[in-house]
């Protein structure tokens, strides 16, 4: 329980002092006119107040990732809450509130056109297809999840598929519907759910006497029932994704970059829903260790559920708030990835729009773009979810990887410190390239190999990154 206790005020002080810290390196001006009023269109460009943008910003970045990255990634063992609380502090709140203020500081432009601005046009247009096909992605695996929950709550007749056609009836409304009609609605509603739901689970844990493993000298090791298969380097920095670091709220962070109303109130939003969600990491994590009598049970159960969390979030739910509490609880964990998935394709739209140059007002004009990713996404729901989700994990997060670069050019090139992008950017550099390379869905070399190649690879963008440095400082006398 110590350990636990340390990790929530690690965070909670990451965000009161270092996220302050990062506020004054991006220079936020409250007297700058921000896209909501300059480019208002009553469509995605709308003034919302502070508290909505905040609640719309974790449920549309709170997923299933929080969740069931965090019970997958309590496998290792205690040694999570360390990249947890790091990883959020460090590298997922800086990417998150940098990629937010980015994108409004250019009109609440996509992040695939604000890579290309400083990374060039070949990445730029690297990014549009991989950043949509990863809001596909993304779109689909939080459909199958949440319809996996809902058919174990209801009827037979009520089976997988009848949910997954109802779920995918409510993207296409809140897509194509105006952001304040549905997600400006709905969304702060389904946020205190989703925030009641984590502080129900965690106090009646605590309540119940339940014990969390300390991390101690002796508990630093990998717990993971298949240690030489699954080892923390690579393969925890990918599964515990949303909860410490997640390219795919980089996407999400645009979509309130047009409707927050102050610069100032960017680190409230977009750090403060990083480290909020960095709390419901911390706290599925430590049920996910505790729940079942510890770390080498809970391996037991994941290894005979093949890996399904969906099954042990039901049972911990109703276990631990009884029948109505665990059907809140569980309805919580089905609204967050549903207003994730519809966001994700809202997200997608936005981009192809912006490739495109069509406009969004009209209603044919966002059908042009949304059926066929609808179209798309419901093909890729008929695959086996495991696969799907593991292809995910690793696209999320070189996309935060890519993310993670680009603003450290732009750090660079407005004159601002840059180191504070630049290590996470080197570290998920090496984490993303050793796992493509190990791991059983990219090219299984040994890991030996795997973690050398990843180093090597970072450091080869580190020094093209440093020649570029020079570059700058020796065509522009006095820079930085």
């Amino acid at each position: 329980m110590i350990t636990f206790v340390i990790s929530v005020t690690a965070l909670l002080l990451g965000y009161f002092l270092y996220s302050k810290f990062l506020e004054k390196i991006e220079g936020a001006d409250p007297d700058r006119e921000t896209p909501a009023f300059k480019m208002k269109d009553g469509v995605d460009y709308v003034p919302l107040p502070c508290w909505k943008t905040f609640l719309i910003q974790l449920l549309n970045i709170a997923g299933l990732g929080p969740i069931f990255g965090a019970i997958a990634g309590a496998m290792w063992g205690p040694v999570a809450f360390l990249w947890i609380v790091l990883g959020t502090i460090f590298a997922g709140g800086v990417h998150d509130y940098f990629s937010g203020m980015l994108s409004m500081r250019y009109n609440g432009l996509s992040i695939t056109e604000i890579t290309g601005m400083f990374l060039g046009k070949g990445v730029k247009q690297f990014m549009r297809a991989f950043t949509v096909l990863l809001m596909v992605l993304v779109g689909a695996v939080f459909i199958m999840g949440p319809a996996g929950i809902l058919a174990g709550l209801t009827p037979a007749h009520m089976t997988m598929t009848f949910w997954v056609w109802v779920v995918f009836g409510y993207y296409i409304i809140a897509t194509l519907l105006p952001i304040d009609k549905i997600i400006g609605r709905l969304y702060p509603v389904f946020g205190f759910a989703l925030l009641f739901m984590a502080a129900g689970l965690i106090t009646a844990l605590f309540v119940k006497g339940y014990h969390i493993p300390e991390l101690t000298l002796s508990n630093f090791r990998n717990f993971h029932v298949n240690p030489d298969k699954f080892p923390v380097f690579p393969m925890m920095f990918i599964s515990i994704a949303c909860g410490a670091i997640s390219g795919f709220h980089s996407t999400q962070s645009p979509l309130m970059a047009r409707c927050i109303t102050n610069e100032m109130l960017g680190r409230r939003v977009f750090y403060g829903a990083m480290v909020s969600e960095g709390i419901i990491a911390l706290i599925w994590a430590a049920i996910g260790m505790s729940f079942y009598g510890g770390v080498g049970a809970l391996n037991e159960m994941m290894t005979a559920q093949k890996g399904n969390a969906a099954y042990l979030v039901n049972e911990i739910s109703n276990s631990l708030l009884g029948r109505f509490g665990g059907l809140l609880a569980i309805l919580g964990v089905v609204a967050a990835p549903i207003t994730s998935g519809d966001t994700a394709f809202r997200s997608a739209r936005l981009i192809v729009a912006d490739f495109l140059k069509i406009r969004q007002g009209p209603l044919l004009n966002r059908l042009y773009i949304s059926v066929p990713l609808f179209l798309v996404g419901f093909l890729i729901t008929r695959m086996d979810f495991a696969v799907i989700w593991r292809y995910f994990a690793w696209s999320n997060q070189t996309l935060a990887m890519v993310v993670l670069w680009t603003i450290t050019v732009y750090l660079l090139q407005t004159g601002r410190l840059y180191m504070v992008t630049l290590i996470p950017a080197f570290f998920m550099t090496a984490v993303c390239v050793s796992y493509i390379l190990f791991a059983p869905e990219g090219f299984s070399l040994p890991g030996a190999i795997s973690h050398t190649a990843g180093i090597i690879a970072a450091v080869i963008v580190l020094t093209v990154f440093l020649v570029y440095k020079q570059k700058i400082e020796k065509t522009a006398p006095g820079f930085g």
